[in-house]
């Protein structure tokens, strides 16, 4: 019998790893998209800085495609996080259902 419940046990053990292996890609997804988003906030500080050399009038034809980029990388930047919060609260939540049906083993888990 013990040897069954080890088993068990060594089942729900790995798939709380399994669980949290999968919130560090979340993370890892949202760190890039941290990153996307901080991209174009460069790009439009640096344009600002050196505004004073250029026309914009003169320019407008290039500044109107880096507008299209710098937007989509920030709707980019923003669907990436909060699609890696909605996975991580849902980890959670499989986490949590997993420490209420296996009392034994939640009182390892935080």
């Amino acid at each position: 019998m013990t040897n069954s419940t080890d088993k068990i046990d060594s089942i729900i053990i790995n798939e709380v790893q399994l669980i949290l292996a999968e919130k560090r890609t979340s993370l890892a997804v949202m760190r890039t998209g941290i990153a996307v988003l901080a991209l174009p906030l460069s790009v439009i500080s640096v344009l600002i800085a050196t505004s004073k050399y250029y026309d914009i009038w003169h320019v407008l034809h290039f500044l109107i495609p880096l507008a299209v980029l710098n937007l989509s990388l920030i709707f980019l930047g923003f669907y990436l996080i909060m699609r890696s919060i909605f996975k991580m609260r849902n980890y959670d939540h499989h986490i949590h259902q997993i420490k209420l049906k296996h009392s034994a083993i939640g009182e390892f888990i935080e």
